[in-house]
């Protein structure tokens, strides 16, 4: 049941991240859940970190650590593929 709770957090994360991030982003449902949890652990781990807070509790410091997180990650993506000329 972890899982898919971990899952559908990253899913949750991945469209935040892609709503706040302007632009066109052309990846799918999976890569958006695997963006979301990779920014997930990241930023939630230093979210939690900054604010004090055991490093597995769930609260507004990890959430909002890892939306940041993936949306970093998201622009550093963007940018690799322009770079490339894919985007």
């Amino acid at each position: 049941m972890g899982i898919i709770v971990f899952i559908l957090f990253g899913l949750i994360v991945g469209f935040v991240a892609r709503a706040l991030l302007p632009g066109r982003q052309s990846m799918g449902v999976a890569m958006t859940a695997v963006l979301g949890m990779v920014g997930s652990v990241v930023g939630g781990l230093v979210g939690n970190l900054l604010a004090g807070r055991p490093l597995f509790d769930l609260h507004a410091a990890g959430f909002i650590g890892s939306v940041l997180c993936s949306i970093a990650l998201l622009a550093a993506i963007a940018a690799g593929g322009r770079r490339r000329g894919l985007a």
